[in-house]
């Protein structure tokens, strides 16, 4: 008899994790990688890559690397543990610009407080985007 379908293993959406480490201890590291991927567990995502970032230029390897894989089809978008990840102020605008084009979603893994201007997605007007499918959809309202 097959397993039913809860039993399978199913993968998720494609993700990919981005890290920006300078001066970041391993134990840091560790912990960082660890939420991005249990991040990803609660919500059914395959994290197939993790692009570290050790200088912030706004076109670095880990960047640049980034980048060309949001090109593969099928992938739904980049994880990170804050918006703080992209980089200063003038990178972030930049990164969260070039990532909102792409089409993929932009994830957070840590949840940040509305009032903060972090919470913002740098370059996508506040809000993040989707351009590649359909978002989720609204809750109905009951009637009784």
């Amino acid at each position: 008899m097959e397993p039913l379908t809860e039993h399978r293993r199913v993968s998720g959406p494609v993700v990919y994790g981005f890290l920006r480490l300078v001066n970041v201890p391993a134990a840091r590291r560790a912990a960082l990688e660890q939420s991005l991927a249990e991040y990803c567990r609660q919500h059914e995502l395959t994290l197939s890559g993790l692009f570290t970032e050790r200088i912030t230029e706004v076109n670095s390897v880990a960047f640049t690397g980034l980048m060309d894989v949001l090109e593969v089809p099928g992938t739904y978008g980049v994880v990170l543990p804050s918006a703080s990840h992209l980089g200063p102020k003038a990178i972030a605008a930049a990164r969260g610009k070039r990532i909102a084009a792409s089409g993929v979603r932009l994830l957070l893994a840590r949840e940040e407080s509305s009032d903060s201007p972090c919470r913002r997605y740098p370059g996508s007007g506040g809000t993040p985007s989707r351009q590649r499918g359909h978002g989720p959809a609204p809750a109905l309202e009951s009637e009784s």
